[in-house]
């Protein structure tokens, strides 16, 4: 199935400032974040609908290997990602979002 993709600039932030994270920790780290987040989201592309719904609309998929969620919402034939969420962080900071 063909889906639009859109990610929210929120979101887009908040893969930069993994990204950053990881790479001052160990070179090449922040790349396997992104590639390990572009498999989560190219998943839900695929499937849209395969994760339950979590919160009204919308859906998380756990990125493998690091402690990150992907929030997005599927609607007639698109996909939007609002957030790349650390998983220790205030689920409110993700809601005011939405």
């Amino acid at each position: 199935m063909a889906v639009e993709l859109i990610i929210a600039p929120e979101a887009t932030q908040d893969l930069a400032e993994a990204y950053r994270w990881y790479e001052e920790r160990r070179i090449g780290l922040g790349e396997d974040f992104l590639s390990c987040v572009d498999a989560s989201i190219q998943g839900i592309c695929r499937l849209p609908e395969l994760h339950a719904i979590f919160h009204e609309t919308y859906r998380r998929v756990l990125v493998r290997r690091f402690p990150f969620v992907v929030i997005n919402e599927y609607a007639v034939e698109t996909v939007t990602v609002y957030a790349v969420f650390h998983t220790a962080q205030d689920p409110d900071k993700w809601r005011t979002r939405l």
